[in-house]
């Protein structure tokens, strides 16, 4: 019993040691953000390794509420960072029509890590809330404070101070870390330094699970609004109606081959089945009327010639008709006051 309890944490060390190694691999490789099949082995031997990890953990209950954080051994400190590390290699996963699953279950996993170094007081951050709402996944109205110019800009301004001091603590941690690297790797760390080396670890994890957080929300946000499009646009139109015939107004339709419809006359088609039907007979008022086309360069000087020879045979009839006045009207023809 006490050779298997001594070779179980070996053993796990050696899951988490593979699976954080497989996931610095997957983050150092430039095609990461791909589909490469090469990746995505990686990426899927390191979540099987960390799972067992996690049910080992699970099994051993190497964390409790009920103690401190001085009560961890500084060997177990590294295995708090599982969850983390299995939420990063969840959405290193490629898998658009699973997408939104791996958003939400690399969410549920940073949040169990947080949840964790809260519990531990690890750190010191506010947990963000448990799901995405209903609400905002579908692009429903914003919050009160969203909604109100003024508070709206002065959130804003309190998370983008919050992003700077996690972005400035961050890049401390790292160097931190960067000069403790070198001891721990060599096996000749005390056990202050790897107290310390991992202590700085989880709380590099807790900015980046947080940082993750923010943006897993986004793209939920998103791709819920885009498959409530989708769905929408997907819906078959209804099909256009067919014109309402005329019905008659009676009780029934004895009563009205009695006492007839109760108006002069009913119609028997519609206006445009009237119209269709004398089209057909070619006895609209348009048809049979002959169009006259635009007269052309020629015609209009062929008009324009006529009409001049036109004035010019009125011009001379005119005057010709005045010559002969003139002789049937000599001069003096009407004066015949002062004859002798």
């Amino acid at each position: 019993m006490a050779a298997a309890a001594a070779e179980e944490p070996a053993r796990l060390s050696e899951l988490l040691e593979s699976g954080w190694r497989l996931l610095e691999e997957v983050e150092s490789d430039v095609e990461a953000s791909s589909g490469a099949p090469a990746v995505q082995r990686r990426v899927q031997r390191g979540l099987e390794l960390l799972e067992r990890a996690s049910r080992a953990m699970a099994q051993l209950e190497l964390f409790s509420r009920n103690e401190e954080l001085e009560e961890i051994a500084s060997a177990d400190l590294r295995f708090m960072l599982v969850p983390a590390l299995l939420a990063a290699l969840t959405l290193r996963q490629v898998a658009p029509p699973r997408r939104l699953e791996h958003l939400r279950r690399a969410r549920g996993l940073f949040l169990d890590f947080l949840r964790l170094c809260r519990d531990y007081a690890v750190a010191r951050f506010d947990l963000p809330r448990e799901a995405v709402d209903d609400e905002e996944e579908h692009g429903g109205e914003a919050a009160p404070a969203q909604r109100d110019g003024q508070a709206s800009l002065l959130a804003m301004a309190a998370a983008r101070r919050v992003k700077i001091e996690r972005y400035k603590q961050k890049k401390d941690v790292e160097n931190q870390l960067a000069s403790l690297k070198p001891f721990i790797d060599s096996g000749q760390a005390e056990e202050e330094q790897i107290r310390e080396f991992y202590l700085l670890q989880i709380k590099k994890w807790v900015t980046i699970s947080l940082e993750e957080i923010e943006s897993i929300d986004q793209e939920i946000s998103i791709l819920s609004r885009r498959g409530a499009l989708q769905g929408s646009a997907a819906r078959p139109s209804q099909p256009p109606r067919p014109p309402v015939r005329p019905f008659i107004l009676t009780r029934d339709a004895a009563q009205a081959k009695v006492f007839g419809a109760g108006y002069p006359s009913l119609a028997t088609m519609t206006v445009d089945e009237w119209y269709d039907q004398h089209q057909k007979q070619g006895v609209l008022p348009e048809q049979g009327i002959s169009q006259r086309a635009p007269a052309g360069p020629e015609d209009q000087q062929k008009e324009q010639e006529e009409a001049t020879e036109e004035d010019e045979q009125a011009a001379a009839l005119k005057a010709r008709e005045w010559d002969d006045w003139k002789d049937l009207h000599p001069r003096g023809y009407g004066n015949r006051k002062n004859m002798g």
